[in-house]
């Protein structure tokens, strides 16, 4: 006699309140514009301002899925605004392949790279052997060893995605947690790991999907940056940051004295397939480093490892699989976001809202890096620069600031907001360990994102400047 079998995938999720709530909003907020004729918007703007206030809402509330409503964007976009629009546009829009193209956008393909590597980082082990042997001149002291775990988990985030770092780094730190004492040196240990981690994700294109958001957008306008120019922007804000963290973690929390024994031991993996990787990989950091002299694309030396790795079967369809495909569509959606905003006319119509050029410059800057910082901590990052960056992209047209350095301010800022577990993945991981409380990580992970914000609006951009890097 048959019998009923309850299969999880069978049900679906129950909506929290404020999920409902979103749909509900959301659903208001995309009518408004379609329904009310808006002075000074052409029916695209229109259109596509309907698209941009349900995005909002949408990330900001989570009614689905983040990467759900990266999709949501790229449809609608398709069926709105676009050649194959289901109602014709009286003026000329892009076509629907245009839209179509942010998910295979080279930004998309220099990820997919990085990505790859990360993963196979992981599978022979490399990350975890290199942090035991970069580790080794830290050992015998406390705070020089918390000082050797977070610059050893910024440099991993930096080419790794900072989650992994996270979890790599944990496997690390545990065994020492365990025989801790119980105290602050405990809670100053584990929130350093996702401190630096968030931290060193600022350093390279592909350490953070702010940085991704921001370049795709850059790209579409013309102002592209490449590998290393992205390093000599970001790297000299992500160490003194680290330093800055180092500092406060261990005078608030570990003291010289405390005891701390680290696994320094490291087994790398010599089979044939494991070497294939470590060259193919170094190469492929080595070809994004000197960039400027080659003048192959960051994408397209992206684009190298996928083929060679698969090629040679060092990787293979399930490694493919395991790749983070949600977190590449979700940059792929701000980057089809940010051409229908700018196709539209909307981030002209929007700006033209307030008189930005009556504001100083330097308090202009102060308000987009704190609206980022501010909107990443309680929302996704990526869903923040989603929004931001080709906004902020556009409000440097006619300003005396250059575009480059603007959409790399405020994609440094979403990265930089660390203060609750839900601000980021590391913070997550971070907290799901026991030895971290919310307050603790709020209070650290404001101090440590303000001081990089205040930084990042006040001193960065002269530093730039001077140095003549944009």
């Amino acid at each position: 006699m048959p019998t009923d079998v309850h299969h999880p995938r069978s049900t679906l999720p129950r909506p929290t309140h404020l999920q409902l709530a979103g749909l509900v909003v959301g659903l208001i907020a995309f009518l408004v514009p379609l329904l009310v004729d808006i002075p000074g918007l052409e029916p695209a703007g229109q259109r596509m301002l309907a698209i941009f206030l349900l995005a909002i809402v949408l990330w900001v509330t989570e009614a689905v899925p983040l990467v759900a409503t990266a999709m949501l964007v790229i449809l609608l976009e398709v069926l709105m605004i676009s050649d194959q629009a289901l109602v014709a546009l009286p003026e000329d829009v892009l076509a629907a392949s245009d839209y179509f193209a942010a998910l295979a956008d080279p930004v998309i393909v220099l990820f997919l790279g990085g990505f790859l590597i990360a993963d196979g980082a992981a599978k022979f082990d490399l990350d975890r052997n290199l942090a035991a042997v970069m580790l080794r001149p830290f050992a015998g002291n406390a705070r020089r060893s918390v000082l050797g775990l977070m610059l050893i988990t910024a440099m991993l985030s930096m080419f790794v995605s900072n989650t992994a770092t996270t979890a790599t780094m944990f496997a690390v730190v545990i065994p020492i947690l365990a025989v801790l004492p119980a105290g602050p040196a405990r809670t100053g240990l584990a929130l350093a790991i996702p401190v630096a981690a968030n931290v060193g994700g600022i350093g390279t294109p592909v350490g953070s999907p702010p940085n991704a958001i921001a370049l795709g957008a850059l790209e579409a306008r013309g102002e592209g940056v490449s590998f290393l120019g992205w390093m000599l922007l970001a790297v000299p804000l992500m160490v003194v940051v680290l330093l800055f963290a180092w500092w406060l973690l261990t005078r608030r929390y570990i003291a010289p004295d405390t005891p701390m024994a680290l696994d320094l031991s490291s087994s790398f993996d010599r089979s044939p397939a494991a070497i294939v990787f470590y060259v193919v990989a170094g190469a492929t950091v080595l070809l994004w480093l000197t960039e400027p002299l080659h003048g192959i694309s960051s994408s397209t030396v992206g684009f190298v490892p996928v083929v060679a790795l698969l090629a040679t079967q060092v990787m293979g369809g399930d490694d493919i699989k395991a790749l983070q495909w949600p977190v590449l569509w979700l940059v792929a959606g701000g980057i089809a976001l940010g051409a229908g905003i700018g196709a539209t006319g909307l981030d002209t119509w929007l700006l033209g809202l307030v008189a930005w050029e009556a504001l100083p410059l330097t308090l202009l800057v102060l308000l987009l890096v704190a609206v980022g910082l501010g909107l990443s901590t309680v929302i996704s990052n990526s869903a923040t620069a989603n929004l931001l960056v080709p906004l902020s992209l556009s409000l440097a047209t006619g300003l005396p600031i250059d575009a480059t350095a603007i959409g790399v301010i405020v994609a440094l800022a979403c990265a930089l907001a660390m203060a609750l577990p839900i601000s980021t993945p590391p913070n997550a991981v971070a907290y799901a360990t026991g030895e971290v409380d919310t307050r603790a990580m709020a209070t650290n992970g404001l101090l440590v994102g303000g001081f990089g914000a205040v930084l990042l609006a006040t001193v960065l951009p002269r530093v730039w400047d001077r140095l003549g890097l944009l």
